[in-house]
């Protein structure tokens, strides 16, 4: 079965590349000159083609990970084939290396699910398969495959470190978490979930040890979400960070995480922020309801995978059960809502984005429509963690606290933030069936579909530009 999950999957690479390729290619002929993002990491990466590593475009936020990289893929290829001129760092060569880490996306995304959901190895062969396949063909990220932007790069280095760490190569993962950092420097929280799944893990090892010890007082496997519950959690974390002993334990695994942090925190210092360039339109700011839209967001996108009549009855129930800490949830979020909405002047002036429209067709459509829209967050939120609970209840400490720092300081709404919170969220949900992972690769291929024909054939030009404009994520 092992050998018929190998050919299987190699089948689909092949399938998935091809396809690629051939989609690769109607759109680079379509468009042949830079586009949005890329006309300052194309001629960037060019510079360094050129061995002008001095050179650098301020408008550029990312640290230069994207064309390191490029630049030591295509120059041996150059030295290999003997290719000379503007041919070797082209547009189009450039977007080809995210072609080949799409490639190794779906692999490493296979290696993660294989990680994860051993049990049942011969009747989850299918749906391991297919659930690689789905996510990589995820659309927001596989839209930008073919354009010449860091999310594929960032994708593959973050789950790479990921994949080590489940593995226990720490060290080898804080290696990939530096390269994930050098693609995009919010990675560092990625980081720091790699070290969290360690601490989470000695969390639920000394919760057991505890459980065993304190029978007389009942304390659960299975932690409550009361009053009690919190408490005792409280009173347990409170114990775990003042013992040297457990200290030790996490930091003799989790010290390599520990170094990368303090060389972020350096950089941070020496650069005088976060971003290295374009900093005017950059800036934090605690825009809670981001969670909200990742929520949301992550709520459509896996539809196929927890859409049930048995699930929207467990919300009920679940609703009727605990009355008072919904409508707490609720008041908490329209206040939320209310004090911590900001919009980013990109996103109300530039029509190229899908968020553009999804912000002046629902959000600006009136000013209640923010605060109508919060039962639908309750539900979206109530869902992610239904989704989550065969893990623990410190895993899911881990994985909320880098998904608020992920989203919350970012004031722009722009789904390719939401890539690798959504990839991360979905590979550790309970495998879905064969038909509802069929229904999820088809979902995902008729976005794709739809969002790449918008992209070749729906241009339009701007009233004091002649240059063609297209629409996209």
């Amino acid at each position: 079965m092992e050998r018929f999950e190998g050919y299987a999957f190699t089948a689909l690479c092949s399938t998935n590349f091809l396809i690629s390729c051939l989609l690769f290619s109607k759109i680079t002929r379509e468009q042949r000159e830079p586009y949005m993002d890329e006309i300052f990491h194309v001629p960037q990466a060019q510079k360094y083609c050129d061995g002008k590593f001095s050179e650098w475009d301020p408008m550029i936020t990312t640290l230069p990970g994207l064309y390191l990289v490029s630049v030591g893929v295509i120059k041996p290829l150059m030295w290999l084939a003997g290719w000379t001129g503007k041919v070797v760092c082209s547009t189009g060569m450039l977007r080809f290396i995210n072609l080949l880490f799409n490639c190794g996306n779906l692999y490493l995304l296979y290696l993660i699910i294989h990680k994860l959901h051993l049990k049942d190895k011969t009747r989850a062969a299918t749906r391991r398969v297919l659930s690689a396949l789905c996510l990589s063909t995820f659309p927001v990220l596989y839209f930008f495959t073919f354009l010449y932007y860091t999310d594929a790069g960032s994708t593959f280095f973050a789950l790479f470190a990921y994949l080590m760490s489940l593995y226990g190569s720490h060290k080898v993962a804080g290696l990939l978490g530096c390269c994930a950092i050098l693609f995009r420097q919010t990675n560092i929280i990625w980081v720091a979930f790699c070290a969290g799944t360690v601490v989470a893990q000695k969390l639920d090892d000394s919760w057991k040890t505890e459980q065993s010890k304190k029978k007389e007082e009942k304390w659960p496997s299975q932690i409550p979400f009361s009053l009690a519950g919190v408490g005792k959690v409280m009173r347990f974390l409170l114990e775990f960070a003042t013992t040297p002993s457990s200290i030790k334990s996490v930091l003799l695994v989790a010290w390599p995480y520990v170094v990368v942090a303090t060389g972020f925190v350096v950089f941070i210092v020496l650069n005088g922020g976060v971003v290295v360039g374009d900093w005017t339109s950059h800036e934090a700011c605690l825009n809670f309801p981001q969670l909200f839209y990742f929520f949301s967001f992550t709520l459509l996108f896996s539809l196929p995978a927890w859409f049930s009549y048995r699930r929207a009855m467990s919300f009920l129930h679940s609703l009727r059960k605990q009355p008072l800490l919904y409508l707490l949830l609720t008041v908490v979020s329209l206040a939320l809502v209310w004090k911590f909405t900001f919009v980013h002047k990109y996103l109300l002036a530039d029509n190229r984005h899908y968020p553009f429209y999804v912000w002046r067709k629902v959000f600006q459509k009136h000013q209640l429509v923010p605060f109508l829209l919060v039962p639908g967050y309750v539900f979206a939120m109530w869902n992610f963690m239904e989704s989550l609970k065969s893990k623990s209840l410190f895993w899911n400490l881990a994985f909320l606290v880098c998904l608020t720092a992920a989203t919350v300081p970012q004031k722009l709404l722009e789904f390719r933030y939401f890539i690798l919170p959504y990839l991360l969220y979905r590979v550790h949900i309970p495998l879905p069936s064969t038909p509802r992972l069929l229904v999820e690769l088809s979902l995902y291929t008729v976005v794709n579909a739809a969002t790449l024909y918008i992209f070749i054939t729906k241009t339009f030009h701007w009233p004091d530009s002649t240059d063609v404009q297209r629409f996209m994520w």
